[in-house]
């Protein structure tokens, strides 16, 4: 089974024994130990997001983002065959979980926030996804001397335990630009 697949199966069974069409990333972390924790976090926060920025050639519409850190799964995804009308629980095995990975995940310190960085009309704009901070700049190397600072003013009024962080977290920036060709004046 791909993971997309295995995670989306996941998100279903997450969904289905809460009585809520809603998760986190997180969740799905805990419940897919096997798998790479980076791909499983890619996968729902950008690869199977529809409402997420466009990094991947390959995506899947399995979830949208409805706000900081939490995902629903969308209505035509929510059962494997909705003509047949049964369960998801009924079809599908479970995939390397118990349940206890349905009941208050333990503290697990993240060492990273991501922040994905775009180009838009002539600045570059920065959006962390674990964190609420946004920023911009004229050249990159600004934007990185602001998304610096933004995290260190916001990480000086919040606790990093509280968030899931580790003390001193990491900043992974990813950037999206466009491959579109370049037009030559002549």
């Amino acid at each position: 089974m791909k993971i997309h697949e295995e995670i989306l199966n996941v998100a279903r069974r997450l969904c289905i024994a809460r009585r809520g069409w809603t998760f986190t990333p997180a969740e799905i972390v805990h419940a897919l130990p096997h798998l790479n924790e980076r791909s499983v976090r890619t996968h729902v926060v950008s690869r199977c997001c529809v409402n997420a920025p466009k990094h991947h050639a390959h995506r899947w519409p399995y979830f949208r983002r409805v706000s900081r850190g939490v995902y629903e799964v969308l209505k035509e995804f929510r059962e494997i065959e909705p003509n047949v009308g049964k369960k998801f629980e009924v079809l599908v095995p479970q995939v390397a979980e118990t349940q206890a990975a349905y009941e208050p995940l333990p503290a697990i310190a993240r060492p990273v926030i991501h922040a994905v960085v775009v180009e838009s009309e002539g600045h570059y704009v920065a959006d962390c996804l674990e964190v609420a901070i946004a920023t911009q700049g004229a050249s990159l190397d600004e934007l990185l001397v602001n998304l610096r600072e933004a995290v260190v003013l916001y990480m000086s009024d919040e606790d990093p335990v509280v968030l899931g962080l580790t003390p001193e977290p990491r900043l992974l920036i990813s950037y999206e630009t466009s491959v579109r060709p370049l037009l030559c004046r002549v």
